[in-house]
């Protein structure tokens, strides 16, 4: 295994995880469970691969993937109390994911001879989009879509990654310190309360609103 490989695999662990915990705090039945953490764990990544054109995608040719998020889900519910008690391991285990998920994403978009910024694009799209989904099905408010700074980390990672290459950095040291970056952002993000500019101004600019249309 190379490591793309090996980080896309260490992804999937961790948005498996990421997705059976929001399955579990929900209380969903065991195919619930299942599709939440599959989805959340390939979603960004299905989608990457139909906007590259990738046929089939990744993960229907890669059974590794499919075996490692059942077997995730089959680890998180013999340890689901434990985890469930730890209010942070979702956030940790999703911060986790989109760093290496937007690493994978880029270096996917750089084989294919993309520009930059679409790489980066790529990035974000594999990181995020499958959290996207897992939020939507468990009726939560998707994370990227709030003032959190999210999908902002990844472009971040994806930024560290070309400057890191610019300069002439080896490869191999490339990958795991652009992931880092991205999960630190993200991590620096919530411990400090980073937030992305409101469009409503104040908290009461959004209900204004509401009020007015």
């Amino acid at each position: 295994m190379n490591i793309i490989e090996i980080m896309d695999l260490l992804g999937t662990i961790a948005f498996a995880v990421s997705g059976a915990l929001a399955a579990f705090s929900k209380r969903l039945d065991a195919f619930g469970i299942v599709i939440i953490a599959f989805v959340t764990s390939a979603g960004g990544g299905t989608l990457r691969d139909i906007l590259i054109g990738v046929k089939p995608v990744s993960w229907m040719t890669n059974m590794n993937l499919v075996y490692t998020i059942l077997i995730c889900v089959v680890i998180t519910f013999i340890f689901r109390t434990w985890l469930l008690k730890l209010r942070k391991t979702l956030f940790l285990f999703d911060a986790i994911g989109i760093g290496l998920y937007t690493i994978v994403g880029v270096e996917m978009g750089i084989q294919t001879g993309l520009h930059p910024f679409i790489c980066i694009t790529l990035g974000c799209i594999t990181a995020c989009f499958g959290g996207v989904i897992r939020d939507i099905l468990v009726n939560e408010i998707p994370v990227i879509f709030r003032k959190n700074v999210y999908a902002t980390a990844c472009i971040f990672g994806g930024g560290v990654y070309f400057l890191l290459l610019k300069v002439g950095m080896l490869e191999q040291f490339v990958f795991p310190i652009s992931a880092i970056a991205v999960i630190a952002m993200r991590v620096l993000a919530v411990v400090f309360k980073w937030q992305l500019p409101s469009p409503y101004g104040k908290a009461g600019g959004a209900q204004g609103m509401q009020t007015r249309f």
